[in-house]
């Protein structure tokens, strides 16, 4: 089997599923703006040949790696970067080298745009927010009128909270058409609720091999604008009605071997026409695995191998990993620089060292989403989450400046 994997070296962590696809006897060949010598040596160990590309959004660069590894090691099987930035270009090559097991670039809109995805939302009977395309002011303002302030305004195809925005009043909204931004917007109505994401395995006949809870922040939309410290945590065990939701949502998109990370709002304030307190609503899907070092923190959870259970699904398209049986929470927290807290490294390292899976710096690319400094641990209970979160995070805050503590996580204005 030949698989081309294309930016392998990025996220550092992606060297995994390399590793674990070469151990099941998969030709790896990567495709990377990394200089081969820069490689990480358990990366290049995984890979039958690589293929340096100074810019990986070339497509005619792209197309003629595909091509010189098509030539060499002959038909090419897979095309996967599992990275959101690459996937609908991932697509476009597919489709150009009839490649069968993936999204093809005709289908890729309904993955991508924001839009698009409501329609397969309702045909898996997952109730979603109410969406407006933006045209102009006076067309928001009568999608406005019908849901009430506030709303969320974001790009119709964007990764992560980058360039969304909160609009609480009229002011907002004209500050915000003022900005003659220049991609398409979405409008939605707002929702109050945790976001706890479906990630999972899917297999050729779109079953899950593997799935998992993870629970995020309400609003990473703030984290990224207002730059707040960070704290997420993957669950024990998956719900049930999160697992009915993520299967049904699975099932209405067709997909089929995939990582996939599914996003949803459990309410915590019931909403008319959507759900009581506790319902999951759906917000978005991701055809890849969560940001970050979420997939390490469900194989801490689960006490398996995410990067194993996935390249077994390539090469044999079933689940040889056991579930263990052995299950926990793991938390992920990280602090900013700009920032002054309680507790000093060495406390936390002190009370949490034997519980501490993780701790290092975060590349700058990543800053803004996940902070500077991170700490992740296995942790037995979501008292014991909560508790590590605010041993972690806890600010330091002068008792003159205290009656303006609401202030001091913000270091940017927005």
């Amino acid at each position: 089997m030949n698989f081309v994997f294309i930016s392998p070296h990025f996220p550092k962590h992606y060297w995994n599923f390399c590793d674990r696809l070469h151990k099941n006897g998969v030709n790896v060949l990567g495709i990377g703006d990394c200089p081969y010598d820069a490689l990480d040596k358990r990366l290049k160990d995984s890979l039958t040949e690589y293929y340096f590309v100074p810019d990986l959004s070339d497509y005619d660069q792209m197309y003629r790696a595909v091509a010189y590894f098509a030539f060499k090691h002959g038909k090419i099987d897979w095309i996967e970067s599992n990275n959101e930035f690459w996937l609908e270009q991932d697509a476009r090559l597919r489709t150009d080298f009839h490649v069968t097991t993936g999204y093809q670039y005709e289908n890729i809109a309904s993955i991508k745009n924001k839009s698009a995805m409501k329609e397969f939302y309702a045909k898996a009977g997952v109730p979603t927010a109410r969406l407006h395309k933006i045209t102009d002011i006076e067309a928001a303002r009568k999608f406005i009128a019908v849901v009430d302030y506030p709303v969320i305004v974001k790009p119709d195809v964007g990764v992560g909270a980058c360039d969304t925005f909160k609009l609480e009043n009229d002011a907002d909204l004209q500050e915000f058409f003022a900005k003659n931004l220049p991609v398409p917007y979405v409008m939605e109505e707002f929702i109050t609720g945790d976001i706890c994401s479906y990630d999972a395995i899917i297999d050729a006949d779109s079953k899950p091999l593997l799935e998992s809870m993870t629970v995020w922040p309400p609003s990473v939309m703030d984290i990224v604008l207002k730059q707040l410290d960070l704290s997420y945590y993957t669950a024990a065990h998956a719900p049930a009605e999160l697992k009915g939701v993520g299967r049904a949502t699975v099932k209405a998109f067709g997909v089929k071997s995939r990582f996939v990370h599914l996003e949803f709002f459990r309410l915590t304030k019931a909403k008319a026409g959507l759900g009581d307190v506790g319902d999951f609503v759906g917000l978005e899907v991701n055809m890849r695995p969560a940001g970050g070092y979420t997939p390490d923190m469900i194989d801490f959870a689960h006490s398996t191998d995410v990067y194993q259970v996935w390249a077994d699904m390539v090469t044999d398209n079933y689940r040889k990993l056991p579930d263990s049986g052995d299950h926990c929470y793991c938390v992920y927290a990280s602090r900013r620089d700009c920032h002054q807290y309680v507790h000093t490294h060495g406390e936390i390292m002190e009370r949490y060292g034997t519980q501490l899976v993780m701790c290092e710096r975060m590349p700058e690319m990543m800053v803004p989403q996940m902070g500077n400094q991170m700490y992740t641990a296995k942790v037995p209970s979501q008292d014991a989450v909560d508790e590590f979160i605010h041993f972690v995070l806890d600010q330091a805050v002068a008792e003159d400046t205290a009656a303006e503590a609401t202030d001091v996580k913000f270091c940017l204005a927005y």
